[in-house]
C-alpha cells in the first residue's frame, strides 16, 4: 500500500505526499529491522523534504534516521542527523505551538524525545574517546535548554521566549549551576563552575525509577512521614545531583547552587536534599533557573518600593487566610509598602497601582494554582482571577520600558497542581509572564502563620545593613532562621519557598 502510494504521489508530481509516503515506509523497514532498506528510504525521504522546505518532514526523518544509524552502531551519523532533526524543530518554534492543522505534533511523542535521545547520544562518549568532549557537553546542555525553552512554549501556546546565552562567570563567580537530565536510561547531570571546563556524571536508572524515588520523596515531605523514610530519599536524591560534585563546589569556594531543572525535578525543593549530616540550605543559596539562556537581564537592586496584595477571606470557594494580614503588616514595617488587603485587591485596582509606580517588589499573598494547563493556572483577587495569559498586560508598562522592571515578584500561598507532574511550567510561565527580574513562590500552601514567619525574616534579610544581600541569601537565611525553630523545623515548612531566576 505504502509503495503503492509512494508511486501515485510521484504520478501527481506531489512531493509532499511523497515524502510523507516515503517516511512510512522507512518506518515500516525499520519496525521489521530491515536497516539498510530503512536507511535509504528514509535518506530518500529526507532529500525529498528538504527540496520542499518542508520542516515537519525533516524533523520526522532525521529523528528516524538518527535512531536508524544509532542502531546500525554509526553513533557520528546518528548525531549528525539529530542535529538536522532538531534545527527543524526548532525553525518550527511557531508551528508547534499554534493551532496549525498542517503541522500537528504532539509534544509529548513527538518532540521531547527527539531532544531527549539527542542530548542521550552526546553524553556518550565516542568511539576510542575516553570519556565525553567539551564541544559535545556545551551541545547537550544547549540543547536540553532549546527543550526547556519549548516545553515553556508549548504551554504558553505561543512562542514567545527571546533568549541570549550569558556566561556564568559574568553573572556571579561564586555561582555553580546544575543541568540534572532525566533520559530513558539514565539521569546525567552536566556541573558548569566559573571558569572551567563543564563536566558530567551519570546515575544509571531508567526514568521510571528515577520519577518513582522523586515522587516518592515529594510525598514524605509531608509531615505525616517519618524522618528516616524522609531523610533516606532526600539523601539519595542528594547523592545523585551533589555528591559527585562535592569536593569540587568546595575547592571553588561557590555559596549558590542554581539548578535548572528537568521534569519532576522541577517539583523538588532543593533546599531540602540532605547530605547525611545537613541540608544542602544549611550549605549553600538555592535558586532555579528556567534556562541560563532565560536568564533575566539586569542585575541592580533598586529601594524596595513595594506593593502588598492579599486576601484574608474566604472567597470564590477557597479558604480564609488569616495569617496573611499578618504577613502583608509584617512585609509594611520592614520596608516602604503599598498595601492592598480583601476587597481594595481587585483585578482593576492591582492594574491601576502596576502602572502607576515604579514598585520593585509585588508581593501577592493570595490562593493561587500552577498547572500544566493555562487555564488552570491562576491568581486569585478579590472578584476575579488573573490567568497566567493574562499576566504580561497586567504588566505591559514595564515591557514597553516606560518603567523599570519588577525586581522580586512573590507568590505566597500559592501551589502546584496536585498530581500534575508539569505543574511546575506554570511557575515558569509566571515567573517569565511578569518580566520580573526573580520569582519567589512555593511549591505547596502552607500553613500561613508559618508562611508569614518566614517571609517576614526574609525581608529583614533584605533589607540589613548589607544591602547587597543576594535575594538566593535572603532565602537561605529565613528557611535557616526556621529550621532552628522547633515549632517549624520541618521541611514541610520552609523547603516548598523557591527562587526562579535572578538570584542576585
Amino acid at each position: 500500500m505504502l509503495t503503492t502510494a509512494v508511486q501515485q504521489a510521484r504520478e501527481l508530481q506531489d512531493a509532499r505526499a511523497e515524502a510523507e509516503a516515503m517516511n512510512q515506509l522507512g518506518q515500516l523497514y525499520a519496525a521489521n529491522r530491515q536497516w539498510e532498506n530503512a536507511k535509504e528510504v528514509t535518506g530518500q525521504t529526507l532529500v525529498i523534504a528538504q527540496g520542499i522546505d518542508a520542516d515537519d518532514i525533516v524533523a520526522q526523518a532525521a529523528w528516524h534516521l538518527g535512531q536508524i544509524l544509532k542502531q546500525q552502531g554509526d553513533m557520528n551519523g546518528a548525531i549528525s542527523a539529530y542535529r538536522d532533526a532538531v534545527a527543524s524543530l526548532q525553525s518550527l518554534r511557531r508551528d508547534l505551538v499554534a493551532i496549525n492543522p498542517d503541522v500537528q505534533f504532539d509534544f509529548k511523542e513527538s518532540v521531547e524525545p527527539v531532544y531527549r535521545e539527542f542530548v542521550g547520544l552526546l553524553l556518550q562518549p565516542m568511539a576510542g574517546q575516553k570519556e565525553v568532549t567539551q564541544a559535545s557537553l556545551k551541545e547537550a546542555r544547549g540543547a536540553i535548554e532549546a527543550l526547556q525553552r519549548a516545553e515553556i512554549e508549548n504551554f504558553f501556546r505561543e512562542a514567545c521566549l527571546e533568549s541570549k546565552p550569558v556566561q556564568l562567570e559574568e553573572i556571579d563567580a561564586q555561582a555553580a549551576t546544575i543541568h540534572p537530565i532525566i533520559l530513558a536510561d539514565r539521569l546525567e547531570v552536566i556541573l558548569s563552575l566559573p571558569g572551567q571546563p563543564l563536566r558530567h556524571y551519570t546515575t544509571n536508572m531508567s526514568a521510571r525509577e528515577v520519577e518513582a524515588v522523586l515522587i516518592h520523596m515529594y510525598s514524605t515531605l509531608h509531615p505525616g512521614y517519618s524522618d528516616e523514610e524522609r531523610l533516606g530519599l532526600s539523601q539519595q536524591v542528594y547523592d545523585w545531583l551533589i555528591r559527585p560534585a562535592e569536593a569540587e563546589l568546595a575547592r571553588a569556594s561557590i555559596k549558590t547552587l542554581v539548578f535548572i531543572p528537568d521534569g519532576l525535578l522541577r517539583s523538588i525543593p532543593m533546599a531540602a536534599l540532605y547530605d547525611g549530616t545537613r541540608y544542602l540550605v544549611e550549605k549553600y543559596a538555592v535558586a532555579l533557573s528556567p534556562g541560563l539562556e532565560l536568564f533575566p537581564q539586569g542585575l541592580h537592586r533598586q529601594e524596595l518600593q513595594t506593593l502588598a496584595v492579599g486576601l484574608t477571606e474566604a472567597r470564590q470557594g477557597f479558604g480564609a487566610l488569616p495569617g496573611v494580614e499578618v504577613e502583608v503588616n509584617n512585609i509594611a514595617s520592614e520596608v516602604n509598602a503599598k498595601v492592598l488587603l480583601n476587597q481594595q485587591f481587585t483585578r482593576t485596582s492591582f492594574q491601576d497601582q502596576m502602572k502607576a509606580k515604579p514598585f520593585g517588589v509585588v508581593h501577592l499573598a493570595t490562593h493561587g494554582q500552577f498547572s500544566s494547563n493555562p487555564e488552570e493556572t491562576f491568581l486569585l483577587t478579590w472578584d476575579d482571577r488573573i490567568q497566567v495569559n493574562d499576566f504580561d498586560r497586567l504588566f505591559q508598562n514595564r515591557e514597553r520600558g516606560t518603567l523599570n522592571p519588577v525586581e522580586l515578584l512573590v507568590l505566597s500561598a500559592c501551589e502546584t497542581a496536585t498530581g500534575d507532574n508539569r505543574a511546575a511550567l506554570g511557575l515558569a510561565g509566571f515567573a517569565l509572564r511578569s518580566g520580573a527580574r526573580s520569582t519567589l513562590a512555593t511549591l505547596w500552601s502552607v500553613n500561613d502563620q508559618s508562611t508569614a514567619e518566614l517571609m517576614t525574616e526574609f525581608y529583614s534579610q533584605l533589607t540589613t545593613k548589607t544591602a547587597a544581600m543576594p535575594k538566593a541569601e535572603a532565602l537561605r537565611q529565613a528557611q535557616i532562621t526556621m529550621l532552628k525553630n522547633p515549632l517549624y523545623n520541618h521541611p514541610y515548612f520552609w523547603a516548598p519557598f523557591i527562587l526562579v531566576g535572578n538570584w542576585l
